[in-house]
This record gives structure tokens, C-alpha cells and sequence, in this order.
């Protein structure tokens, strides 16, 4: 009697073990099948620090580094989007010349280790790429720009960067630049929208084939491209403000819209954009990322940051999202406008850090949870390469109709 009650007592335990494990082998599977790509690595960041290899396996705990050839492989990574980053600086002539002379350097660096690494990696460009890659077992790096300061006031300069392989740019970053105004600019709207310049880099942008991105833009700059574009807009790196209210964040309304101009919105895993903090760790989490991104920091500086955001960590770990609170993200879009719309850009090695996701090699738990909440192999190959490179597909066709 003891017995049989026991074992009436272990069987739902024992039926939830089966289906966890039932749900990670069907993950499995459907992750290995898919072809997976993120939007937003900011792993030149890392790259451009003396010493970095992007070939050798690094440690999160002890580098803060979450972003390598190896881990991509690892986590089954097929395709990241490395991104020319350059935070706003002083838009005068001569600091804007230095900004196109460090992007490309940064171009450099990532086409030198594609060179170095000819077995593992190659450059790509085309969806078709992305697919042929996938099948030889290489990771394919495409390239995007975080902030069009880079560009100046030369149109020419896209073309010689589309040429260098750039197929999206981020309009802006945190401040106002001569293409658009920000969403986070502490000074305000500068042109409530797109500048006149900015008009004709986004229809620039269309005419050579460089997907339009708007994450970090204002609200005005986004539906100033919305007006403006000819073919579909990206979101590389934005979450949803109806589930946490920011400014870089996409309100419904913008999510249909960029959902009827053929566009997607990829999921942005920095916890602010997540979840909203507390004041204080928002604070503090702030001032570190942007001590972080600092590329002339000693190695003992480095370390000393790296241990005082692992305390931050555990000093708020009640308001640190998880893997489940990004696919919140991921599923509201889904209800609001269709699965053909949504897809992930993550921003590691730029803030982007999730429980359960906290570099690269742990991207499978992301298709556990989607697989756990019910939805089909067709959805979850959409949602991680699919959509953007439909997208992209479509941007390269209008361009070569222009």
C-alpha cells in the first residue's frame, strides 16, 4: 500500500522529468535545422582590444567577453551581424573624419580575422551566403554599423562601405547626429525626424541594398523612414515598450507599421530593455556598460570592472530578466502583428545578458523555451534566421530595381 502510494505521488514528477526531456531533445533538433542568426554583435568591441583573438575560446567569468568562433559553434551559432560600432562624438569636420577613419579600421579587423580563419568563418553578404555556409559548417559574419556618424556628409561613403560588406546601418546611436535624432539625446529632438541629409542617406541606403535600421532613432526619425523607404526597415536590436517602457524600445503602433512596410523587429536581450530595473541598478548598470566599452583600458582595469559587474549582478539578481522574459518579447509581437515579423538581436558583448543566456555557447535555451511554449519547427526557423534574411532578400531585390 506505502508502495503504490509513493509511486501515485512520484508519477506527475516523474511525467514532468520526461517532458523537460522530451522538450530538449526536440530543441535540439530543431535548433541544429535552423539557421541561426543574430543582428547585433558588438564582438568588435572586444576585437579591437590588443590581445582578443575571436578564434580562441574565451571565459564570460573572467573577460566579460561572450562573443568567439568557438562559442558560436558551440552554442550552434550559424550567423551574427558584427557591428562598426562608434558611440556620438563631436560632429565637427575633423572628429567626423577620424570617425569614418576608425570605422574603418574596424572593417579591417573583421575581414583580418575572417582571413585568418578560412576553415571556421567567411564573410557574408547575401542570404544565399547565410545557406551555403550553414551547409559547409562555417559561421558566416555579416556586417552592420551602429551609428551613421561614420558616414558624414558624403554619400559616396556608403557605397565604399556597402563595398566593404556593411548590408545594414544603425541611423544613430544615443545622441543626435547629422543623419536623424536619437531616442535618447538629453538635449532633445533636433530635426523631429530625419535631417534633410538623412532623407537622402535613407534613400541612398535604398538604392545600393543596405537594410535601413532603426533601433536607437526617435520616434519622429522612425516614422520618417517608415514615410520615406522603398523597401523594408529593420529594428536590429529593439524590444517592446508595451512590456517595458523605454525610449529605445518599439510602441505597438511602430510594430504595426513596420510590420506593413515587410520589416522585423529583433529582440534585444540588454535587461533594461527587458525588464525595467530599479533606479539604483539602472544607475549603475549604465555608468559600467559605458566604462566597459572603453577600448584603451588596462587589463587590471578590465578585471576590476568585470568583478564589480558581477557583484552588481548579485546585488540585483531579483530584477535580472531571464530567457523566458526575452521570449515574452519575442511572443508579443507574435500576437500583434504575425510570426513573419519578429527575430533576435541580441547585443552581446554590448549589454545583452539574460539568466540562462549569458553568452553564445547558450543560445539553445532560447529555441528550449519557444519549443516549451508550444511553437513549430517553421516558426522557430523563421523567428531566428528566416525573417531577416527574407528581408534582406527583398532589400537587395528593390535595390537592383532602383
Amino acid at each position: 500500500m506505502k508502495k503504490t502510494l509513493l509511486l501515485l505521488l512520484l508519477l506527475p514528477i516523474l511525467a514532468l522529468g520526461q517532458k523537460k526531456e522530451e522538450i530538449k531533445i526536440k530543441a535540439a533538433r530543431i535548433h541544429a535545422n535552423a539557421l541561426t542568426i543574430d543582428t547585433h554583435a558588438d564582438v568588435p568591441i572586444m576585437m579591437m582590444k590588443e590581445g582578443f583573438d575571436v578564434a580562441q575560446e574565451h571565459d564570460f567569468e573572467k573577460e566579460g567577453s561572450q562573443i568567439d568562433f568557438p562559442r558560436m559553434k558551440k552554442g550552434g551559432m550559424d550567423a551574427m551581424f558584427f557591428a562598426v560600432y562608434l558611440g556620438q562624438g563631436s560632429r565637427t569636420p575633423e572628429a567626423t573624419a577620424e570617425a569614418k577613419v576608425k570605422a574603418l579600421a574596424i572593417f579591417d579587423k573583421i575581414h583580418q580575422a575572417v582571413r585568418d580563419n578560412p576553415s571556421v568563418a567567411a564573410l557574408a553578404t547575401t542570404p544565399k551566403d547565410a545557406y551555403r555556409l550553414q551547409k559547409e559548417g562555417k559561421r558566416a559574419v555579416f556586417i552592420g554599423m551602429e551609428n551613421g556618424w561614420p558616414v558624414g556628409h558624403d554619400l559616396a561613403n556608403l557605397k565604399q562601405f556597402y563595398d566593404l560588406g556593411l548590408r545594414y546601418i544603425t541611423l544613430s546611436h544615443s545622441a543626435n547626429n547629422d543623419i536623424c535624432d536619437s531616442s535618447m539625446d538629453p538635449d532633445g529632438p533636433e530635426y523631429n525626424g530625419l535631417s534633410p541629409f538623412g532623407e537622402e542617406v535613407v534613400r541612398e541606403m535604398n538604392r545600393l541594398g543596405i537594410m535601413v535600421d532603426i533601433s536607437h532613432v526617435s520616434d519622429s526619425t522612425f516614422y520618417d523612414v517608415m514615410r520615406l523607404t522603398k523597401a523594408p526597415a529593420i529594428a536590429s536590436h529593439s524590444s517592446c515598450r508595451a512590456l517595458c517602457d523605454h525610449p529605445r524600445n518599439l510602441s505597438d503602433d511602430m510594430i504595426k507599421a513596420l510590420a506593413r512596410n515587410g520589416g522585423v523587429i529583433q529582440i534585444n536581450f540588454v535587461p533594461d530593455f527587458l525588464k525595467k530595473p530599479s533606479q539604483q541598478q539602472e544607475i549603475s548598470m549604465k555608468a559600467l556598460r559605458m566604462k566597459l566599452r572603453q577600448t584603451d583600458l588596462s587589463e587590471a582595469d578590465r578585471q576590476a570592472l568585470y568583478q564589480e559587474r558581477k557583484a552588481l549582478r548579485e546585488k540585483y539578481a531579483d530584477d535580472v530578466p531571464t530567457v523566458s522574459d526575452a521570449v515574452d518579447h519575442i511572443e508579443h509581437v507574435i500576437k500583434l502583428v504575425g510570426v513573419d515579423h519578429v527575430g533576435i538581436g541580441m547585443d552581446m558583448d554590448g549589454g545583452g545578458q539574460v539568466v540562462g543566456c549569458q553568452d553564445v555557447s547558450e543560445i539553445g535555451s532560447i529555441t528550449e523555451e519557444l519549443v516549451r511554449r508550444g511553437y513549430p519547427a517553421r516558426d522557430i526557423e523563421k523567428i531566428w534566421g528566416g525573417n531577416i534574411m527574407r528581408v534582406l532578400g527583398k532589400v537587395q531585390r528593390t535595390a537592383d530595381k532602383m
